[in-house]
């Protein structure tokens, strides 16, 4: 009798442990983070390339270097993002340099979700162009290419130094992409500058 006893006891004792410990708040869903990027207003001044000639506005938060003759780089140090700028002379060979600046953002197209061309076109400044969104884990986001179609011929691209993904970078792609529109459209030739 004593062992039914203490048997209907502990099985009442375990019971109620179960119970008791089963007990706990209710969870409460927790809303979702989003990262809360500001960027400065954009202030733009006025950039001329020393070694050809062009002029185009530049945001006042970034800084250029120049590489060599041909080549410069437009840095965002806060953004970790870099506009990289090649200048080439027209000479005869205005078709491969329009393949190659096409190819540069084809090549991209494996990770790309979409890429959307917007031709530019500024007659009074004989300044003609593509602009690219490349949107998807590309490794860059953005980039251009503008020409007179005769002398001068200039690619921009925008590369983060972080692994492309696209959510992560958008904010900051978002901005750039405004001033790399900015720099094609206020962009001018030396002979055509007014």
């Amino acid at each position: 009798m004593f062992q039914k006893t203490f048997a209907l006891y502990g099985a009442a004792f375990l019971g109620a442990l179960l119970v008791l410990g089963s007990c706990k708040k209710e969870t409460t869903p927790r809303p979702n983070a989003y990262l809360a990027l500001e960027y400065p207003q954009q202030e733009y001044q006025s950039y001329e390339n020393s070694y050809h000639h062009f002029t185009f506005d530049l945001n006042k938060t970034a800084s250029v270097k120049e590489i060599k003759s041909t080549a410069f780089e437009v840095h965002y140090p806060e953004m970790k993002a870099t506009i990289f700028m090649n200048y080439k002379t027209v000479d005869n060979n205005l078709d491969a340099l329009l393949k190659d600046a096409q190819k540069l953002t084809y090549e991209h197209f494996i990770k790309a979700d979409e890429i959307i061309e917007q031709p530019y076109l500024n007659e009074e400044d004989r300044v003609y162009g593509m602009f690219y969104h490349v949107g998807g884990n590309a490794a860059t986001n953005v980039q251009f290419y503008a020409t007179d179609s005769v002398k001068n011929f200039v690619v921009a691209s925008l590369y983060f130094y972080a692994k492309p993904n696209f959510d992560s970078i958008l904010p900051a792609s978002n901005y750039i992409q405004q001033d790399m529109r900015k720099m094609l459209e206020s962009l001018r030739w030396e002979q055509t500058k007014k």
